[in-house]
């Protein structure tokens, strides 16, 4: 990073230390489907495993934990671009889904979570008999 570029960088005018800290980081997020469920992968680096938030409440999933990067010892951030304090998202979830056999796996810093569709909305198979 040249010299201009770190000034200009210095000079831009912060966000209010209050304003930061009501705003959360929207994580990145990949879903998926398959015929008998959906998979959804959110990157959350920086957050401990112990402080990573997964709530379902009536059809609205929220995933949320705190951003706990820190800087190496003895060394100052001229540039960041992760400056907010914590990740959130929200989704709504249909009602085809089964959100009472919601599997959640963190590794990495990505959570992936495997929410099943609803048994009557997976394919089946029907027998047909023969007369």
């Amino acid at each position: 990073m040249t010299e201009t570029e770190t000034n200009a960088l210095a000079n831009r005018p912060a966000q209010p230390q209050q304003e930061q800290e009501q705003r959360p980081l929207l994580p990145a997020v990949d879903v998926f489907e398959d015929s008998t469920a959906i998979v959804l992968c959110a990157d959350l680096p920086g957050v401990p495993k112990d402080q990573l938030s997964v709530n379902i409440n009536d059809d609205s999933l929220t995933i949320e934990g705190p951003i706990a990067l820190g800087e190496p010892q003895g060394m100052q951030a001229i540039h960041a671009e992760v400056t907010l304090p914590r990740y959130k998202r929200e989704f709504t979830l249909s009602k085809e889904l089964d959100a009472d056999k919601v599997e959640a796996r963190f590794e990495g810093g990505v959570l992936r979570l495997r929410i099943p569709k609803a048994q009557h909305m997976q394919p089946r198979r029907i027998d047909v008999q023969v007369s």
